[in-house]
């Protein structure tokens, strides 16, 4: 299996949490290799990265020029990865390794595609990063009838899903809502979003304001009906004032 892990300034952290990951790997009995995407850092996160897939053949290193974003650096992880499945998660260790084994058991045991880790609260978050998440997934849900609320980026898909998502030609890539809309069998699993070691987030308002409006107008048809009627009504309008203007 693969483990895909978009890292974006997580120097201090990222050797703690590919040590923890591999301890629950080894503890599922499985073969693996782990991926690092580094997605333009501006520390020392490559450096880190370099040393750890040096020492370790199970390591694959990736490395963006610049800051793509964290959907970008998943979409790299998934070209990349191979195996019967794989896990995306993140590098700060709010995605607690220790639900890897239980992940492997569902999907290998009892057949389940697609293991979705599901947010029992959202952390210690500002009051208007919740206030905007509790908007936009409402929002999602109503114009594109995806319930994503307290949905994580945490899962663990089989090698056929991955196949699926490939398939997809998205431009603006939304790995919730991607891995969402493929279907498949699947399970939700919850966990407590634990509080970071080291560091913040690195997510602004802005920059998820900037997902939110990609994400509901990329998966979402309204925005295109809404265009469609405006057009309706500018050309009834028109009719209007021409009939006004020939009498």
């Amino acid at each position: 299996m693969s483990v895909i892990i978009p890292v974006y300034n997580e120097a201090k952290q990222i050797g703690s949490t590919v040590r923890s990951v591999t301890e629950n790997l080894k503890a599922a009995e499985c073969s693996y290799k782990i991926i690092l995407v580094d997605d333009g850092s501006r520390d020392s996160s490559w450096e880190q990265i370099s040393l750890l897939s040096n020492n370790d053949h199970d390591i694959t290193a990736i490395k963006f020029s610049r800051n793509f974003g964290k959907e970008s650096a998943i979409c790299a992880g998934l070209e990349r990865a191979s195996g019967d499945c794989c896990i995306v998660m993140d590098a700060d260790m709010q995605h607690p390794p220790s639900l890897i084994p239980g992940m492997i058991r569902l999907w290998r045991d009892e057949g389940f595609e697609v293991v979705e880790a599901k947010k029992t609260s959202r952390g210690k978050e500002s009051w208007i990063n919740k206030f905007g998440a509790a908007i936009f997934y409402s929002l999602l849900k109503r114009l594109g009838g995806y319930d994503l609320k307290n949905a994580s980026d945490f899962k663990l898909l089989d090698a056929k899903v991955v196949t699926a998502w490939r398939s997809m030609s998205e431009h603006n890539t939304f790995f919730r809502a991607m891995s969402a809309w493929v279907g498949f069998r699947r399970i939700t699993i919850p966990f407590e979003v634990a509080p970071r070691d080291i560091g913040k987030s690195r997510w602004s308002f802005l920059k998820l304001s900037g997902l939110a409006v990609n994400a509901i107008t990329s998966y979402s048809s309204l925005p295109l009906h809404i265009v469609t009627i405006l057009g309706v009504l500018l050309l009834i309008g028109s009719l209007i004032i021409a009939v006004q203007t020939l009498v």
